[in-house]
């Protein structure tokens, strides 16, 4: 469910964007005309708020990675709807990915745990150097998408970009995703008798 709140915002953002740009409705008198990337922003920020409090509602917990995004959504959203400029809103999956790249290095340098063990420890047993290397994985997936980002939003038309936005996080995220499965696979069947985390046989 936490994935599909997450995906929501990302589809009305660009389902705005490209179907009802120019479009006009009117409720109670009241009447407003879609404006391309910026009634989608506005849309992206009211979505990713309401997201984070229902994830927060029926988890009975704080969602801390939807807080972060709402936090960082608005702000970029506002600067780009009072400016007309969408290079903020632009800037967000950048800022957003090359943050979690920190985190993950950050807890990989100076943490006894890495910030994949923190999520996948209580499920599977890997030695240190498999989460080395899956956390690894995960700092580079986070870094190239932030980078891409810019280099699709300043190197190509706008509808480009947002149909890259789309696509390109899901991709990123499939890829960083088999490899890991790949990195832990010959080591998540261990011996039972003494939980013993040894690899039975693989590539990596």
């Amino acid at each position: 469910m936490k994935q599909f709140l997450e995906f929501i915002p990302v589809a009305l953002f660009i389902g705005v964007y490209f179907f009802l740009n120019g479009e006009t409705v009117s409720m109670g008198g009241w009447f407003h005309t879609f404006d391309g990337i910026y009634s989608a922003t506005a849309v992206l920020m009211m979505s990713t708020a309401a997201c984070w409090a229902i994830a927060s509602i029926v988890q009975r917990k704080n969602d801390r990675r939807l807080m972060w995004m709402t936090l960082l959504i608005v702000p970029l959203g506002a600067a780009t709807l009072i400016l007309r400029d969408p290079v903020f809103i632009q800037w967000k999956p950048t800022v957003f990915n090359w943050g979690l790249a920190v985190i993950v290095l950050g807890f990989l340098v100076l943490g006894k745990r890495t910030s994949i063990e923190r999520i996948m420890g209580s499920q599977i047993a890997l030695p240190r150097k498999i989460w080395v290397r899956i956390n690894l994985v995960w700092f580079a997936n986070f870094t190239i998408v932030g980078a891409a980002n810019l280099y699709v939003a300043f190197n190509y038309g706008e509808a480009f970009w947002m149909l890259y936005k789309l696509y390109s996080g899901l991709g990123f995220a499939l890829i960083a995703g088999v490899l890991t499965f790949v990195i832990a696979l010959p080591y998540l069947k261990t011996d039972d008798l003494d939980g013993d985390s040894r690899p039975t046989g693989g590539l990596l």
